[in-house]
C-alpha cells in the first residue's frame, strides 16, 4: 500500500527536464554604408546597442528562444554610420516539468544567458571581417532585463484597468 502511494506521488509531479537541443544563427546582417571613406579618417566610435529576446513554443516541451542584438556604430568625428551589425542567435530548448512563472523566467532569463556568448562572438567576428576594431560586448544581465520587462508589463496592466 505504501509503495502504491509513493508511485502515485511521483507520477503526479512531472520530472524536471532541461536540455539544449541546438544553437543556430537565425538572421545575420552586416552593413558598412560609408566604406571606404570611413577608413580614411580618425575612428572615434560611438556605439548604440539594442537588445531583445523572444521565445515561442515549437512543439511539445520544445521552445525556440531568440536573442536579437543590433549594434550601430558611428564615427564621432562626423557622425556617419561606420557599420551596422545585427544578429539573431537562436536556440532550441527542451523544457519539461516547468509551468507558469517558472517557465516564463527560464525562457526570458536563463536561456538568453546561454545564447548571448554565441551572439557576442558572432558580432565580433563580423565586425573584424568588416576591417573594424573588435567590438567585444560586455556581458548582459538578463535577470535584470527580465525583471524590468515584468515590471513594465505589470504597470501597463494597472494603467489599463
Amino acid at each position: 500500500m505504501a509503495e502504491d502511494n509513493n508511485q502515485q506521488g511521483s507520477q503526479e509531479k512531472p520530472q524536471l527536464q532541461f536540455s539544449l537541443q541546438r544553437i543556430y544563427v537565425k538572421d545575420i546582417s552586416f552593413e558598412s554604408p560609408n566604406a571606404p571613406s570611413v577608413f580614411q579618417q580618425p575612428f572615434k566610435p560611438k556605439v548604440g546597442l539594442d537588445l531583445d529576446t523572444t521565445s515561442q513554443s515549437v512543439g511539445e516541451d520544445l521552445y525556440e528562444v531568440v536573442v536579437k542584438v543590433t549594434a550601430q556604430v558611428s564615427n564621432n568625428e562626423d557622425g556617419a554610420t561606420a557599420f551596422l551589425v545585427e544578429v539573431e542567435q537562436a536556440g532550441l530548448f527542451r523544457i519539461a516539468g516547468l509551468a507558469g512563472d517558472q517557465l516564463d523566467h527560464t525562457l526570458g532569463a536563463f536561456c538568453p544567458n546561454v545564447l548571448f556568448p554565441y551572439a557576442r562572438e558572432c558580432i565580433d567576428s563580423l565586425v573584424s571581417r568588416g576591417s573594424f576594431p573588435p567590438l567585444m560586448l560586455a556581458p548582459v544581465n538578463f535577470e535584470a532585463m527580465y525583471a524590468q520587462k515584468k515590471q513594465r508589463t505589470a504597470q501597463a496592466s494597472e494603467t489599463t484597468q
